[in-house]
């Protein structure tokens, strides 16, 4: 089984709930994907490192920072960045805030960000796509440069839709009808999703 394969299977185990919910977009739904329990997870860190920087070179992608949106953007920036650091080709990370600081330096970005860098916007669920929309305006007010976004699972309700409609390339490492499949027949193999 190969890095994409174990991490789907986390995702699903650890993850993927079907029921009755409301999401933070006021929607109701069938399923939560709640990716902080793989992307905090130990082992999930480290598969999402690998799987997120095999996109990353996939896509071509060469920039300075990845990050996005706290919290649900952190660990699977961290883990990427980790992961870039021991391939030799180091992509730090950063985290911005819901709104800026009102103490010290007043940032609303933190961490390895500097003015000019060349970002790579992460986010762990997309399902209207406004949170990686705020991360990408966010690191375009501070002087940065979005070159893509980068989502761990894409719920497919037009999230994605609306984050190219502002003219950006979306990647995502899963698209929930993955989660829906592996459950439906575990044994099938796992595509590569872009």
């Amino acid at each position: 089984m190969n890095s994409r394969e174990r991490l789907l299977r986390l995702f699903v185990e650890r993850s993927f709930k079907e029921g009755d919910f409301v999401l933070a977009s006021g929607r109701q739904s069938r399923f939560y994907v709640d990716c902080r329990t793989t992307t905090m997870h130990a082992e999930g860190q480290v598969l999402l490192g690998e799987v997120g920087a095999d996109a990353l070179e996939a896509a071509g992608l060469e920039p300075d920072v990845i990050g996005g949106l706290t919290m649900g953007a952190d660990p699977i920036a961290y883990a990427i960045a980790g992961e870039t650091w021991r391939r030799g080709r180091p992509v730090h990370a950063f985290s911005v805030r819901k709104r800026p600081k009102r103490h010290g330096t007043g940032r609303r970005i933190e961490g390895c960000f500097e003015q000019g860098a060349r970002a790579i916007v992460v986010e762990d669920v997309i399902t209207t796509g406004g949170s990686a929309l705020q991360a990408c305006e966010a690191v375009r007010q501070e002087g940065g440069t979005v070159l893509a976004v980068l989502a761990a699972v894409d719920r497919l309700e037009g999230g994605r839709e609306s984050i190219e409609a502002e003219g950006l390339t979306v990647h995502t490492l899963f698209g929930v009808d993955e989660f829906q499949a592996y459950l439906a027949n575990p044994s099938a193999p796992v595509g590569l999703d872009d």
